[in-house]
């Protein structure tokens, strides 16, 4: 297999540093290490190897819908990140992204059960299982555990786990490590994860993982982008970790895109941004402007001088009846 050059090349010599950085991580989480700590419920981890967008977030989102709809008490775990308070709290589906976090926020807009985040997602946890066991007190016994997901949660490893969903591409498999490319753990510490998820347009990377010796169950997801139907040129905006993928969905769905506004991924928006964004939007022809579920979190209060459409990205997992049978049996006893 061709490796692709590094996105930063002239970083590379940085990359040994890295590799002994997280050579300490790994020795600090050796097993039984008191740094790993458990929860009284289950916890299934959804993560990936590469810094930015994967999925990560609408495949918790799908997760907690489909355990939800088999009558589990399902929450959400996070970190919160970018936002301004260090408490744990339990996220406002009508809160602002800088106290609870984009994610989170977009999470409990979408999946509809409560999320939780915290500096250290154990904390996260624990006010998630004091709240849970309070809201399902008049509940039979055999309904009172419940299950966390732990959202971007595979390199957190200072919680213990009982599933591992690691999210994986090709760019991942021809990727370096930072600060060079864009892996934020070696490749081989995919045979961590319990189950990989695949984007089902790669149907040949199940073979390639196969190859390393891999032996996660594979899931396969459907990405579905919602786009709305708009006459005429859009302009799009985002600030998400990979920007092309957002603008080169709209086009190949046959919007025409008149202008596209990247910012840094997370990035807080001001009314300046939304009139630079519209300003420019205007000149090139277009009428709306169209952006990520993630971005509208943290739009906040500003406004823009041109109506602003959401496009939500949906996963589907591939065969899901089988796939949640097999996550509830993992968590309940040996895989």
């Amino acid at each position: 297999m061709t490796r692709q050059s590094a996105s930063r090349p002239l970083l590379l010599p940085l990359v040994p540093f890295y590799r002994v950085g997280l050579a300490l991580r790994e020795w600090q989480l050796r097993p039984g290490s008191k740094s790993i700590r458990r929860l009284s419920w289950p916890v299934v981890s959804i993560g990936n190897l590469s810094t930015g967008g994967s999925g990560k977030t609408p495949l918790t989102i799908a997760l907690a819908n489909a355990l939800a709809g088999r009558g589990l008490h399902v929450d959400v775990l996070s970190r919160g990140y970018g936002r301004n308070s260090a408490l744990s709290l339990r996220v406002d589906p009508n809160g602002a992204a800088e106290d609870f976090g984009d994610e989170p926020l977009e999470i409990a807009r979408a999946a509809g059960v409560p999320v939780y985040v915290a500096a250290q997602r154990y904390q996260a946890g624990l006010l998630a299982e004091r709240e849970g066991a309070g809201e399902q007190m008049g509940a039979p016994a055999r309904q009172r555990a419940g299950v966390h997901l732990l959202d971007d949660g595979f390199q957190h490893r200072q919680l213990h786990r009982d599933i591992d969903i690691l999210l994986l591409s090709r760019r991942d498999l021809k990727d370096h490590l930072l600060p060079a490319g864009n892996l934020r753990e070696a490749l081989r510490t995919a045979r961590r994860a319990d189950v990989i998820a695949v984007p089902s347009d790669e149907p040949e990377l199940e073979a390639e993982i196969r190859a390393r010796g891999w032996r996660a169950q594979i899931w396969r997801l459907h990405r579905e982008m919602e786009i709305p139907r708009v006459e005429g040129p859009v302009a799009a905006f985002c600030g998400i970790a990979r920007p092309e993928q957002f603008f080169d969905r709209l086009e190949l769905a046959g919007l025409r895109l008149a202008d596209r506004f990247a910012f840094p991924d997370h990035h807080s928006y001001t009314r300046a941004d939304l009139d630079r964004v519209s300003l420019g939007a205007r000149q090139a022809g277009a009428t709306v402007l169209l952006t990520t579920e993630k971005d509208r979190a943290r739009l906040g209060a500003a406004t823009a001088s041109l109506p602003i459409q959401t496009v939500p990205l949906r996963i589907e997992i591939e065969d899901e009846k089988a796939a949640i049978d097999w996550l509830i049996d993992g968590w309940h006893g040996p895989r």
